[in-house]
């Protein structure tokens, strides 16, 4: 059995944070999906890791699309101007739309909004809703206290092994999107202690 992916969700911060490792990377992530063919969507900011990755996929030929809410627009946030952006009433409905456009996720560093995107997947992976891949870019370790967590989780029985295998980790974007683009990848690598 193989999978195809074509349509890529991308989760990340709405902002830069403190490592200046983390918008390389976020770079460096939307350069390769365009370079593979990939289609983008994502939330449809200009700013932080989001204006990052969405910009690196544009400005190398990629096919991007943002999907933004009602309250951001309000606020007068900037969303990508090269980028059709859809805007719709709420985070629960930019979620869904998200989801439904993708066939697999990637998870950059970012804060509650990610942890949030990230864990409402897994928890429709853990009641078979999906089956759809998620990769965690794991820049500097920023997503090890998160794997502690989920295998803490699995240890005292509340989350299903099999389930949270389908999480797979990569340390830098080259070694992420080779995985993504192989079809026949069908490692699951969960989250280990030296990842």
């Amino acid at each position: 059995m193989t999978r195809h992916i074509k349509n890529v969700a991308v989760y990340c911060g709405h902002s830069l944070g403190t490592n200046p490792n983390f918008e390389r990377d976020a770079k460096k992530m939307g350069k390769l999906i365009a370079e593979n063919g990939l289609r983008l969507i994502f939330g449809g900011g200009n700013v932080g890791l989001m204006g990052a990755v969405s910009t690196a996929a544009v400005d190398n030929g990629g096919d991007v699309f943002g999907i933004t809410t009602e309250h951001v627009v309000a606020m007068q946030e900037p969303v990508h101007e090269k980028i059709d952006v859809r805007v719709v009433s709420g985070l629960s409905m930019r979620k869904q739309e998200m989801f439904d456009l993708s066939d697999a996720f990637i998870i950059l560093p970012g804060g509650p909004g990610t942890l949030d995107e990230v864990t409402d997947i897994i928890t429709k992976q853990q009641v078979g809703e999906t089956d759809k891949p998620i990769y965690f870019l794991n820049t500097d370790g920023f997503w090890n206290v998160f794997g502690l967590v989920v295998n803490h989780m699995v240890e005292c029985g509340f989350a299903n092994k099999n389930q949270v295998l389908n999480i797979r980790v990569a340390n830098t974007p080259e070694e992420l999107i080779q995985r993504l683009t192989d079809p026949n990848d069908l490692v699951r690598t969960g989250f280990a202690s030296d990842n």
